[in-house]
């Protein structure tokens, strides 16, 4: 079969689904994805073409008729957008090559409409698994705004299409906006704990591990009291990465409870003292982090040997009235 051929079938699908919907709404998402199934089997009679009515639940797209499939979406709201798949496409169904969209709207004028799928994906949505966006008369395709086309993006490895999400989702972030989210299916090292914990209630060591974590990701902490924004990153390190909730900013670095600890002498550089309190910590942190994170914040790659060389030339052009290299790790 052609595809303009199938796409006259879908022409007649949308037109019969329509006239219904609009005599009687679908109610439901099931039961709209079946009637497809039934009215799709009665055009396609002549083609000898069997549609599966008990596939995988979770199998895309949901039907497949040989080389061509259908990918059902259903809304009872007056938008034609819809959150659609996993990205990874990890149940894919084998041997289909032309995927469309059909889709119901029963808000507003019912009506039911199709698209091809890559122009229908816009967006994709970042859960616990970064999932597409579809609407139908999209104005330009995800695929478009990635630079990749949907041929080449679907025969992708899971890590290569998590970089074409990633820099898309980079691209979008608001200033003060970090990504929650690092890794793909294949690795999961970075996951959020369940339950949130407050910064104030951790033990000692784990305050300081962490302080020192987003010091070495942040070098902008020491740019002067005055500055505003500068403590942004390091609280949301914490708590994207870490589950960790600091509603105080200045408890990580600049209170007297952090910047006295070492000495207890009143006044002076209350930054320069928290930092030199936690050499160590940053020594091991810059081991340990991963080279992700350093993409993230610092917007480039740094081998862990070069990160505390590379932190100190970042945080002297951070810092207003003192050079963190003439002040910390001395003794490297």
């Amino acid at each position: 079969m052609e595809q303009q051929e199938f796409e006259n079938i879908l022409n007649e699908a949308a037109l019969r689904l329509t006239a219904e919907a609009r005599v009687a709404t679908f109610s439901q998402s099931k039961i709209f994805e079946n009637r497809v199934r039934q009215i799709l089997q009665e055009v396609l009679s002549d083609q000898q073409i069997a549609i599966d009515f008990e596939p995988h639940p979770y199998g895309f797209p949901d039907i497949a008729m040989g080389e061509y499939g259908v990918e059902v979406k259903f809304t009872t709201n007056d938008t034609w957008r819809s959150v659609a798949n996993s990205v990874f496409e990890g149940l894919r169904v084998k041997g289909v090559n032309y995927i469309y969209v059909i889709f119901g709207k029963m808000g507003g004028d019912p009506e039911v409409k199709w698209g091809k799928y890559e122009d229908c994906v816009m967006h994709v949505r970042t859960s616990h698994v970064p999932r597409f966006e579809v609407e139908i008369g999209a104005k330009q395709s995800l695929f478009s705004k990635m630079g990749v086309a949907y041929e080449e993006f679907k025969e992708a490895d899971p890590e290569e299409k998590m970089r074409y999400v990633r820099k898309y989702a980079r691209g979008r972030l608001k200033q003060g906006e970090r990504l929650w989210w690092l890794e793909d299916e294949s690795d999961q090292q970075h996951t959020l704990p369940m339950q949130a914990r407050l910064y104030i209630h951790l033990e000692q060591k784990e305050k300081r591990k962490l302080r020192a974590e987003a010091a070495l990701l942040c070098p902008q902490i020491v740019k002067s009291s005055r500055s505003k924004n500068k403590y942004d990153d390091v609280v949301l390190y914490i708590l994207t990465y870490h589950g960790v909730l600091c509603s105080q900013a200045r408890d990580l670095f600049s209170a007297g409870s952090v910047a006295l600890r070492a000495d207890g002498t009143r006044g002076g550089n209350y930054i320069l003292r928290a930092l030199k309190d936690i050499e160590g910590e940053m020594k091991q942190a810059a081991q340990k982090l991963d080279d992700k994170l350093f993409i993230e914040y610092w917007g480039e790659s740094c081998v862990p040997d070069e990160r505390i060389s590379k932190w100190l030339k970042k945080a002297d052009v951070y810092a207003d009235s003192w050079a963190p290299s003439k002040e910390l790790f001395q003794e490297d």
